[in-house]
């Protein structure tokens, strides 16, 4: 669950799902333990004219 993981990552968890509330405590502790922090999607985001490929990656917006 945890090995596509990387600096910059946002991991989402749906809060309908059956397992997230007794899966969620060890990976958080997982991830603090390999060094990760966590923060707020809003700080991973880059502020300006960018959007998202399909990969999910934030590129600079192509002038007009």
């Amino acid at each position: 669950m945890t090995t596509k993981v990387g600096a910059g990552s946002i991991v989402l968890f749906h809060n309908a799902a059956l397992h997230t509330p007794e899966a969620l405590p060890s990976i958080i502790e997982y991830l603090l333990s390999e060094g990760y922090e966590i923060v707020p999607v809003s700080e991973l985001l880059l502020q300006g004219n960018y959007d998202t490929d399909n990969t999910g990656r934030m590129i600079p917006c192509e002038s007009a």
